[in-house]
């Protein structure tokens, strides 16, 4: 039988909308830096509920006259930096989820993803991918956002003095040299998450910076409103956390970060318990598309290839031979991010190919 059907996923009526949760990021809702199982949950909730959550940077001390307000400076107050470890997202949560556990799935629905401000920071990192290119500088872009035409364009700029390494620096560019930037450019707006996952079954802190099963910092631009993740659960309550809001991205985030900006959330959160997939899924209104991540980029693409091969065959009803042939002719490949100590590479094939054919039944 083919559990991962279009049928089944994409029914909007398929789960009745739950209760609503609202998640504040305080400074008892945030863990900035790592996933835990042993996190006490931020918020518990039933399958189907609706959780609208705030989302924080850990960028907006690049510009805290505009992408921080006093909710936000009390959070950067009561977390302090020894405890920013061992990564760098502000996360929000955690969420648990009554009766999920181990081997089962968390969809999860993002229905809308909003700017909390209009504004938001792009740094050229030390972590980038072209530093020693450009001298071994760190600089900040600070972009305005226009959310009616849903466009950002260049507010101003500055070099970072220093080496950016501690999360949720307060640069002091009030006491810097601004200069203007990207005159006349417009890049399109869309938010997304670039963390967002479940605890994984370890102890201690996991970092947020590698993306892996548990999903995590996957800076995939695609996870945004209208499309659907599945993260399969590791520890009871799966406890879902989201951070490293993004307003705007490229494949690759070739210089470290996206636009980064706060975003509120609104999403829906059922267990599913009727499948399993080994590795993040996404579902968007036209692709579905699957995660490889590994240090080698190599080794990342082949991981992706092998979940694209498992979407097909187990999912689709389709042999494996039949699968490899249609992933080289209607699969593309794509470089997500290469700045972090785990690279990833995505494979989206469009649902119009693979929802026409008869699903495999018992």
């Amino acid at each position: 039988m083919s559990l991962l059907k279009t049928d089944d996923l994409s029914n909007q009526d398929r789960h009745q909308a739950g209760a609503m949760h609202t998640l504040k990021a305080t400074v008892e809702n945030c863990h900035w830096g790592y996933f835990s199982a042993t996190e006490s949950p931020a918020v518990i909730v039933e399958s189907g509920d609706i959780i609208q959550a705030e989302a924080i940077t850990h960028h907006a001390g690049d510009a805290p006259e505009l992408m921080m307000d006093e909710s936000i400076k009390a959070v950067w107050d009561g977390i302090p930096e020894a405890d920013r470890n061992p990564g760098v997202h502000l996360m929000t949560g955690p969420i648990f989820v009554k009766g999920a556990q181990p081997g089962d799935m968390l969809e999860v629905r993002y229905l809308s993803m909003r700017p909390r401000f209009s504004y938001g920071s792009n740094l050229a990192a030390n972590w980038g991918h072209l530093y020693k290119e450009f001298g071994e500088k760190e600089r900040v872009t600070i972009y305005r956002l226009d959310m009616a035409s849903m466009q950002a364009h260049g507010h101003y700029a500055y070099d970072f003095k220093g080496k950016y390494e501690v999360p949720g620096t307060i640069t002091k560019c009030p006491e810097c040299e601004r200069e203007k930037t990207l005159n006349g450019v417009r890049v399109p707006v869309r938010p997304h998450l670039g963390t967002a996952g479940v605890a994984p079954d370890v102890s201690g802190r996991v970092s947020t910076i590698p993306p892996g099963k548990h999903g995590g910092n996957i800076d995939n631009w695609r996870i945004g409103a209208g499309s659907t993740m599945y993260y399969p659960v590791q520890v009871e309550g799966g406890l879902f956390s989201i951070g490293d809001p993004h307003v705007s991205q490229g494949d690759g985030e070739i210089s470290g970060t996206a636009i980064e900006a706060s975003l509120d959330v609104t999403m829906q959160i059922i267990l599913r318990k009727d499948f399993v997939f080994p590795s993040p899924l996404l579902e968007t209104p036209n692709y579905f598309v699957v995660h490889g991540f590994d240090e080698d980029l190599n080794v990342a693409m082949k991981n992706a290839s092998v979940d694209m091969l498992e979407l097909l065959a187990e999912h689709r009803g389709m042999s494996k031979d039949d699968a490899y042939s249609l992933m080289s002719i209607s699969s593309d490949f794509g470089v997500t991010q290469v700045v972090d100590s785990v690279q990833g590479v995505h494979a989206k094939i469009p649902r119009s190919i693979v929802d026409t054919g008869e699903p495999d039944s018992e």
